[in-house]
């Protein structure tokens, strides 16, 4: 591997100590290594409930809306595989956005990713209101208990332990846990569809789309879809921890995609073909549980499998903590790489090659999403939902490393020229149809990330070098990463009045639409602005 893959081209001050870190991490990881992180990270807590979401709002259609967004997330991931095979380093997600943007995207996308860790919070928080049904003074109905706090405390505190040591041993028990992922989900719809299939379910009760077609767009995000699939770039954020990435993190991206889909769609299907007719008097948005396949399993009296469900409603969130927690302390390793955060934090343990310092200091964020705070559960899911600010940002770093002098890219995919504007406008759509009521929130809050930067550019303050070229002035700086920012505030303007929760002056499907064509125009202005970038700010090759 040349310096210039691992620091993006950088030769300053501080990139040998990068180097030095990132040298650390064992590469242990191979093909099935990294499935089972991508698929683990995806099949979370959603696959118990998405497919009730997915019914009441598309109906049958639905099934259309779980093959739409493999084929979406393909797409994206598409982009997150050549930069992963091309440029492979821990934590990823966050370096490629700094080196081919430039430092304020670079800390907006940062800041947003480091909010994310509230993402584990809720799984965990999940977990301990599952569990509740057994440790009832546990849980409130609101908040957390302090018993609760408790608990949930500890089991971060078991969930970090068993992140410290090897990154081998964390893919062997990951390995275990997604086996039983995979087992619970098959053995349930085998279940359900061998005691209670109906006929006629794709046509009766108002036809196959019985809300429309425009319904299955929607489902996306209000039917739990997207949220569902999401995760699958996980694989991309232990690049740096991977046997031959270039051969080894495509398949497994694309893999751990095809498997929760296929999973997904045969869940929908006993869904639908399993409720009682009786439950179907008002139509698909008339059917409502609680806990969707746990009670319909007791409706049919397979209270075995209802208790099975239940403890898979601690295990599956309970795995998609487990690499949560992983996952987190790549970014938070990839910040400390780029200067956001201290230095202090990048550093990775000699013997096991593992950033023990990130492990430390997330833990100690996910506690403090864990306190009782008024209406938390509503500012994590937003959070979570700004993960999709990094896959349009990687599609611009795609094309601009493409589209500079001598740009080092692996060639795995083919067609990135068309592929790489696609992507950023799929991942724009996703950000639009998460809704009004969530991006009021969250995109605000990502724009919180100017403070950092203009803190960090203070004079008199030190600045270490983050391997991403010499520093430019603050208004060449400024000027790069413009893009960004009236990106966000396009977003979120387009969101209030558009038809996801805002207050719909611009219909469907012309708020889609126009949300398409700011994005491809602000894809261009993205591009170029990085092209020039790197010309700029290039170093001397070593």
């Amino acid at each position: 591997m040349t310096e210039r893959q691992v620091s993006g081209g950088g030769d300053g001050a501080g990139a040998p100590e990068v180097l030095a870190q990132e040298r650390r991490l064992r590469r242990d990881l191979g093909f099935w290594g990294l499935t089972g992180i991508g698929f683990s990270n995806i099949v979370g807590s959603g696959w118990l409930f998405a497919a009730l979401y997915a019914a009441q709002t598309a109906g049958p259609a639905a099934l259309l809306s779980w093959v739409g967004a493999g084929l979406l997330c393909g797409l994206v991931a598409l982009v997150m595989i050549e930069l992963g095979a091309s440029r492979p380093e821990g934590g990823g997600t966050v370096r490629w956005p700094l080196f081919a943007s430039g430092r304020l995207v670079g800390t907006l996308i940062g800041w947003s990713t480091l909010l994310s860790v509230g993402g584990t919070a809720a799984e965990i928080s999940a977990i301990m209101q599952y569990a509740a049904h057994y440790l009832p003074g546990i849980y409130n109905g609101h908040t957390l208990t302090l018993s609760g706090l408790a608990l949930a405390t500890g089991l971060s505190v078991v969930l970090t332990a068993l992140n410290w040591f090897a990154v081998r041993m964390f893919a062997r028990l990951n390995n275990l846990i997604s086996v039983f992922k995979i087992l619970v989900p098959v053995i349930t719809v085998i279940a359900l569809i061998a005691s209670g299939w109906h006929s006629g379910r794709l046509t009766d009760h108002g036809g196959f789309a019985p809300y429309g077609y425009v319904a299955c767009l929607t489902a996306l995000a209000g039917g739990g879809i997207v949220y569902s699939v999401n995760g699958f770039q996980a694989p991309l954020d232990f690049s740096g921890e991977t046997r031959n990435p270039r051969r080894t993190i495509p398949a497994a991206v694309l893999t751990g995609i095809g498997l929760a889909v296929l999973m997904y769609l045969a869940l929908q299907v006993a869904f639908l073909f399993t409720v009682p007719e009786n439950l179907l008097g008002h139509g698909w948005q008339g059917v409502s549980f609680d806990s969707p396949f746990g009670q319909l399993a007791l409706i049919l009296n397979l209270h075995w499998l209802a208790g099975l469900l239940y403890a898979d409603a601690v295990i599956s969130p309970g795995g998609s903590a487990y690499v949560g927690v992983a996952i987190d302390a790549r970014h938070t390793y990839a910040l400390a790489k780029n200067g956001t955060i201290p230095r202090y934090f990048m550093k990775v343990n000699e013997r096991f090659g593992i950033p023990r310092r990130a492990l430390a200091i997330n833990l100690a964020v996910i506690v403090v999403f864990l306190l009782p705070f008024g209406g938390w559960q509503d500012i994590v899911s937003v959070m979570g939902d700004m993960y999709l600010l990094i896959y349009a940002a990687s599609a611009v770093a795609v094309a601009v490393f493409r589209a500079e002098p001598g740009g080092h890219t692996a060639g795995w995919v083919p067609g990135l020229r068309w592929i790489a504007p696609l992507s950023f406008v799929v991942a724009s759509e996703f950000v639009y149809w998460s809704g009004w009521q969530d991006l009021r929130l969250a995109l605000p809050l990502v724009l919180g990330g100017l403070l950092i930067f203009l803190a960090m550019r203070r004079p008199g303050v030190r600045v270490e070098s983050d391997g991403a070229g010499p520093r430019r002035p603050l208004g060449a700086e400024l000027r790069t990463g413009a893009w960004l920012v009236c990106y966000l505030v396009a977003l979120t303007a387009l969101s209030g009045v558009g038809t996801f929760e805002g207050s719909g002056l611009l219909p469907a499907p012309y708020d889609s639409i126009t949300v398409a064509a700011m994005a491809l125009a602000v894809f261009i202005w993205a591009v170029r602005s990085g092209v020039r970038h790197l010309v700029v700010s290039r170093p001397a090759e070593v």
